[in-house]
This record gives C-alpha cells, sequence and structure tokens, in this order.
C-alpha cells in the first residue's frame, strides 16, 4: 500500500497545548525539543516522569509515563507476566517493559489525524489515566521486584480495596 504524504498546516504545535496546560497547572515541565516535552507528576506513590511526542509521520501525541523502578533479569519474566496480565483489564493505553533500560512505563497515543488539534480536555485526560494507571498498579509491580510475590498475587494484593480508614 503506497503512503500518501499530505501537508497539514495546524493552527499551533500539538505541544503548545500541552505545555500551555502545564502552565496553568504549575506542573514542572521541560521541552527541550520543538517535538518533545516531559512532564513531572508527584504521585501517591512515587513521582512519576510523564513524556510527551508529537509523532508528525502519523499526526499522535504519544504519552509515556515512567517511574524509578529498575527490573532486575532475575525478575524480568514475572514482570512481564503482570504486565500481560495487567493489560487485559486496561481499556486505554498499555503498560510495556523498556528494554534499554528495564523501566516499566505506560504508553498511550492520541490520534489527530486529518490536522485536528487537540483540546486541554484530551491533553489533561491522557495525562490523568497514565498517572492513574501508574496509581493504581504501581505496588503490584513493587511486589514482583521487590517482594518476590507471584504476578497473580501481586495483582490481586494491589487490587484489594478496603472501605473506610482505621
Amino acid at each position: 500500500m503506497p503512503q500518501l504524504h499530505i501537508e497539514i498546516d495546524r493552527l499551533e504545535h500539538p505541544l503548545d497545548i500541552v505545555e500551555r496546560l502545564a502552565s496553568l497547572r504549575d506542573w514542572i515541565f521541560d521541552r527541550a525539543e520543538t517535538d518533545e516535552m516531559s512532564v513531572s507528576v508527584a504521585g501517591r506513590w512515587t513521582d512519576y516522569h510523564v513524556a510527551f511526542t508529537w509523532i508528525e509521520g502519523v499526526e499522535a501525541l504519544h504519552v509515556a509515563c515512567a517511574f524509578d523502578l529498575k527490573v532486575p533479569e532475575r525478575r524480568r519474566q514475572d514482570v512481564l507476566q503482570l504486565i500481560s496480565r495487567i493489560n487485559e483489564q486496561l481499556w486505554v493505553g498499555h503498560f510495556d517493559l523498556w528494554s534499554s533500560e528495564n523501566v516499566v512505563m505506560f504508553r498511550h497515543a492520541l490520534l489527530l489525524a486529518g490536522g485536528a488539534d487537540p483540546t486541554h480536555g484530551q491533553c489533561e485526560t491522557i495525562l490523568r489515566v497514565a498517572v492513574e494507571a501508574c496509581e493504581r498498579y504501581f505496588q503490584a509491580f513493587q511486589f514482583v521486584v521487590w517482594a518476590g510475590k507471584s504476578p497473580r498475587e501481586a495483582l490481586d494484593s494491589a487490587l484489594f480495596e478496603t472501605e473506610g480508614e482505621a
């Protein structure tokens, strides 16, 4: 199938909208490149490093949310099994293991084909979904990597919900 190259004029760069949103929300961010931007978000369990990348060729705003958890080689297969179990439950986005760094990350993309511009609401939602997924499953990754639990045990423990406060 031959590729079509269509020149699209956008009103503004999609990351300009993310940058404006980050400024309004007082998020710590860095935009060293035209098509790349990083945002730091404090979570309940850890700080999250969210990278936004504009991929011109497919007109997509890609988000990758990572946290500081290096996966040792001896726990790699269990973490991959856990990722598979978690991904079965997700409606939006997916977890992945970044092989070169052995870091778990959540990834998703917002397709903006035909010159569509992202809204503040879409950018805020894609960031919120990424951070919420990481918050929800962070402990499961910790249980596998540091406590030696099986993927099933770790997922069950992380998804156990309590009501009220003691």
